[in-house]
């Protein structure tokens, strides 16, 4: 079954946090496999509502663009720097792809192998040499084990092809001598008083115990093989390590975390048939081809409490949207296909969460009702905002006897405890909620944050409003504006950029408006400050 990732807008509110989870939970309960995310930190309010119910944050969602580890590329396809050869040749053969990423015992890429590697190394009729493990020799030449003193074999191939007097007058043994031999007594009573480095007997030929008690005093290897002499000859080349004719150069890698838009882009520049694949910490996870990639890889998706692509992931026109449930305007977002779009003019997205619940007739566990809660209480500042409906008194009050909270205390403690802005910079209460919005042809930059003290605010006035000008031109804005709401007062201070003094002072009917004019009565950003800025701007 896919995954499915449901999150809020970018910058997420206690609502858009707990909808996440909140309707994970019930999605997973009627059979989906959903993950709650978020698409960036999550505030100081949010943290006391998931510590109070003791539920772990959702995953961070960076994006949803598809990338290369969404893909069914060839994973966990690699050989280790000592196997050998033919075990290279052997996975590359069952897998029918013809290069492998060769890694060290910690997944560190060395290197690339190919078929064409194996095939130039074989037809360089270089087989004397040899650097390859004990046990790699047993197993490409099906040995049986005789004598093993050493792991590591290295040295000169040697072949007894001569008559036995010749070999042992005219050909030099020493301990870098690697000998592959029939039954031939002479020539083996010579090579195990040489002390050489392996003998390879052919043919499952019988060595006298003599010779073996001589090998044994002289740490000679030896292996018995089913194969004749030319059988064995020719494939003891494939029991080398296959760093022996590694591929070092013209290795160009791609991470598991890029995007396949990149991948396919580098392919087409630099024509490589494969491109080894390796994860954040720079471990291979296999090799990927320009053919992996398919067109049936996008995320899946469900948005909650936003419904426009500026608020939402990046990425996001790359995926598969397969439900939306918000209580804002509507918004940019379009889909190629029906979907379930649910949106009601309540004063929370957990609100509309809960009726879910209710038409679906799943429980609500203690927990999730807090969380429901919370993000009703936050959205609706203690059921005291206008966006408040008579939806959200009601499954407030359910949800706080689930709960077991009441829920006037409860939501201003949570409400108190996110509204600090001690130790904050400018740039992170700007952003705190930040929301952009297109009005026509414009667009607006839009923040607010809930505080019971001013003061902190007011006393660098003039270096927000320097920031919002900043921010308004540098983005290309028609203007950018700071909503710090008081709760306890039950409205809402403005400051905001130079381009916005018009249109704020006849959107709220205020004469002469200055920076840090108080709003009575205004504490909604969606129902009492967007739509009068709209009408103005339109």
């Amino acid at each position: 079954m896919e995954k499915i990732y449901i999150f809020g807008h970018r910058n997420p509110d206690t609502d858009s946090v707990t909808a996440a989870i909140t309707l994970s939970y019930l999605k997973n309960k009627l059979g989906m496999n959903t993950v709650p995310a978020v698409l960036s930190s999550i505030n100081l309010e949010s943290k006391f509502a998931l510590n109070y119910f003791n539920t772990k944050e959702p995953i961070f969602l960076n994006d949803v663009n598809i990338k290369i580890k969404d893909l069914n590329y060839t994973k966990n396809y690699t050989v280790k720097e000592n196997d050998s050869i033919y075990e290279a040749y052997y996975r590359m053969n069952k897998v029918g792809i013809s290069k492998i990423p060769v890694v060290d015992g910690a997944k560190n890429l060395l290197g690339i192998l190919s078929m064409k590697d194996i095939a130039k190394d074989q037809f360089s009729f270089n087989y004397s040499y040899v650097d390859a493990t004990y046990d790699n020799i047993c197993e490409v030449i099906k040995g049986k084990i005789i004598l093993k003193f050493d792991e590591r074999i290295f040295g000169d191939l040697l072949v007894a092809g001569y008559k036995s007097t010749t070999f042992i007058e005219e050909v030099n043994l020493d301990s870098n001598s690697i000998l592959i031999v029939g039954n031939r007594n002479s020539i083996l009573e010579y090579a195990v008083n040489t002390g050489i480095k392996l003998i390879v007997v052919t043919g499952n030929g019988e060595i006298k115990k003599e010779h073996i008690e001589i090998a044994k005093k002289n740490k000679v290897n030896i292996i018995i093989t089913p194969y004749n002499t030319l059988e064995a000859t020719k494939i003891f080349n494939l029991c080398n390590n296959v760093t022996t004719i590694l591929n070092t150069e013209k290795v160009l890698c791609v991470n598991e975390n890029d995007n396949i838009n990149e991948f396919i882009s580098i392919a087409n520049k630099t024509r490589y048939s494969y491109y080894p694949v390796l994860n954040r910490r720079g471990k291979c996870m296999g090799i990927i081809r320009l053919s992996d990639v398919g067109f049936n890889h996008k995320k899946n998706v469900i948005l909650v409490d936003h419904n426009s692509y500026e608020q939402s992931a990046i990425g996001l026109e790359d995926a598969n949207i397969i439900e939306v449930i918000d209580h804002h305007n509507i918004g940019t977002i379009g889909t190629n296909m029906p979907i379930s779009f649910r949106n009601m003019p309540v004063g929370s997205t957990n609100t509309i969460i809960y009726l879910l619940y209710k038409e679906n007739r799943v429980s609500i566990p203690k927990n999730i009702a807090g969380l429901m809660l919370s993000g009703i209480l936050s959205d609706t500042l203690i059921l005291n905002s206008p966006t408040t409906t008579k939806y959200d008194i009601d499954a407030a009050n359910k949800l706080s006897k689930i709960a077991k909270v009441n829920y006037k205390k409860y939501g201003y403690d949570m409400i108190k405890a996110g509204s600090t802005l001690k130790g904050m910079t400018k740039e992170q209460v700007l952003y705190k909620d930040y929301k952009n919005y297109t009005i026509k042809d414009y667009k607006v930059g839009l923040g607010q944050v809930i505080t019971t003290d001013i003061s902190d605010v007011m006393l660098e006035k003039d270096d927000y409003i320097n920031l919002l000008n900043t921010v308004s031109e540098s983005n290309n804005y028609l203007f950018v504006c700071l909503f710090i709401t008081d709760i306890l007062k039950n409205g809402t201070y403005v400051l905001f950029s130079d381009r916005a003094h018009d249109v704020l002072e006849t959107a709220f009917g205020i004469k002469n408006l200055e920076q840090g004019s108080f709003l009575r009565g205004i504490v909604s950003r969606k129902k009492q400050i967007l739509p009068l800025l709209m009408n103005e701007i339109e």
